[in-house]
């Protein structure tokens, strides 16, 4: 019974704070999700900078906890106090820099920040290895070209998952995953070479720490991170029930997670998570033969090499939509559940004209370097002879949602002419079943699979790793998810000829209208 495996302490437990939510899923042996809990948040900009405030994360991931602890209570009249393995996973990058004390020097800068393009395309040329703006080594040597106050003050730096992780055990350590969107990885440690480089050049601005000891020490996927500290259990349990000694899977970015939720580790194989970001991840069966800023390189938690395509916006103009047609609902006197009014307007989508009539989207609420554009303005545009209905207008806003990720996309492709065998997708943008799966397909004219987890998303995929730690039994990770994944329910979406040609029409119009989204930076 579930309730004896939630007594006994025979759970697995994933915890990952996503850019709107924070999530927590617990899993059984089987990795089957038996309870769920979650807390909503938001980023905010705050002198220039997006960011969330300590508070913030301690709050929200108290908070999310205990909403996993009363599910428990509800569905099995049980108190959850044992716990056999557990992960933490958190979106990927940004800028984390505490001093020897342990204090946070400035505001968390996330991944969602676009200021430090000087210091990525130094990086970049210096290495000969893209580093995007987003990376935690950018954010650093912009700090430093800046000549911050706090830069001398600096000892460690952390992602959001790594530092989570270091208040449960008191450990400074990162999956190689979300080590490999801080810095470069060569053979699942960080690169010595570029190490070199990065320390002559931020010597030169009188920056001379060593940059091995102010990076987290890097773990793969199935090893021990350490354990639940005493103090560590009281943060996460407010109510004291929580039983410290539980072993800790290294720290993943959301990108990992993505990739073990989807079982897409192997060569050949990528996953597209689409929720406020969206990004691609397509595990490599060789290196690229050059360096793309559009192009991320990362791993996989076992350390694979992987193409990312990581674009800022997704699904938040979308939701702004559906908000103010829910409001017109409300107003016409017959309001409309948040629930049935998405799948009312992404089904209709269906209906649209494949060109979407000539309507043409951009979703971009802020930077979008994959396309070029500094400062986001959400706007649409649509030739004057376009009907203009609700179809085609909110197929347009679906469209727009991966439109700058196919462009990134259409690199690897056509440029690398590398292959892929098909994507799974999960996150928000695929709830609604069978749409925005359609469309993915055929803007990237390959199948796309959803599976029955992918509600459960990175919380669920984190959940995992920290089984695969407990119960691997010397088998690869590839090797271990395809037992797990052997029955897993899944449908797939084939491209269509016409939504393909469609798409491709679509990507015409938004290349050459991208120009005024440019212009409307300043405004």
């Amino acid at each position: 019974m579930i309730k004896d495996k939630i007594l006994s302490g025979d759970v697995y437990l994933g915890i990952e704070l996503g850019s709107t939510r924070i999530k927590a899923v617990l899993v059984d042996s089987t990795s089957a999700p038996l309870a769920g809990g979650s807390h909503e948040w938001e980023n905010r900009l705050e002198n220039g900078v997006w960011t969330y405030s300590l508070d913030d994360i301690h709050n929200g991931v108290r908070s999310c906890y205990a909403d996993l602890k009363r599910d428990v209570s509800e569905k099995y009249g049980v108190k959850l106090t044992k716990i056999a393995g557990m992960g933490i996973s958190a979106m990927m990058h940004g800028y984390m820099a505490f001093d020897e004390k342990g204090t946070l020097l400035v505001p968390f800068r996330t991944w969602r920040n676009t200021s430090t393009q000087a210091a990525a395309e130094e990086l970049t040329a210096l290495f000969g290895f893209n580093i995007p703006q987003r990376w935690s080594i950018a954010h650093l040597y912009q700090a430093i070209l800046n000549n911050e106050e706090h830069i001398p003050q600096i000892a460690y730096l952390n992602t959001l998952a790594g530092y989570i992780h270091f208040l449960l055990t008191g450990r400074r350590v990162l999956g190689v995953g979300d080590a490999s969107g801080m810095f470069p990885i060569k053979d699942g440690e960080y690169d010595k070479a570029m190490a070199g480089k990065f320390a002559a050049a931020a010597a030169a601005h009188g920056f001379n720490k060593d940059l091995m000891t102010v990076l987290p020490e890097i773990l793969s996927a199935g090893a021990e991170a350490g354990r639940l500290t005493a103090e560590g259990a009281a943060f996460l349990d407010a109510d004291g029930d929580l039983e410290a000694g539980v072993p800790l899977c290294p720290p993943e970015g959301d990108a990992g997670t993505g990739m073990v939720a989807t079982n897409a580790v192997l060569p050949r194989t990528g996953n597209i998570s689409a929720g406020t970001s969206v990004f691609s991840m397509l595990v490599l069966e060789k290196d690229l033969e050059k360096v793309y800023p559009e192009i991320d390189m990362v791993t996989t938690p076992d350390g694979a090499p992987v193409a990312m395509v990581h674009c800022n916006n997704c699904c938040s103009e979308l939701d702004a939509w559906v908000k103010l047609f829910g409001q017109f609902a409300e107003l016409s006197g017959h309001p409309v559940d948040k629930s049935e009014l998405y799948t009312m307007l992404y089904r209709n989508a269906l209906n649209g004209a494949p060109d979407c009539g000539g309507v043409v989207s951009y979703n971009c609420l802020s930077g979008e370097p994959v396309i070029g554009v500094e400062s986001g303005r959400p706007m649409y545009f649509r030739a004057p002879d376009s009907k203009m209905d609700l179809a085609d207008f909110f197929r347009s806003e679906l469209y727009s949602s991966v439109a700058a990720l196919r462009s990134g996309m259409d690199i690897l492709f056509k440029k690398e002419k590398v292959a892929a065998d098909a994507f799974t997708g999960h996150g928000g943008l695929f709830k609604v079943e069978g749409v925005a799966q359609q469309f993915v397909a055929d803007a990237l004219d390959t199948p796309v699979s959803v599976m029955k987890t992918a509600g459960e998303g990175g919380a669920w995929g984190m959940a995992l790793l920290a089984a695969y730690m407990v119960n691997g039994g010397g088998k690869t990770l590839p090797a271990w998810l395809d037992e797990i994944f052997a029955d897993m329910e899944k449908k797939t979406a084939s491209p269509d000829k016409a939504g393909v040609d469609g798409f491709e029409a679509y990507m015409g119009r938004y290349i050459a209208g991208l120009e005024a989204q440019k212009r409307l930076a300043n405004v």
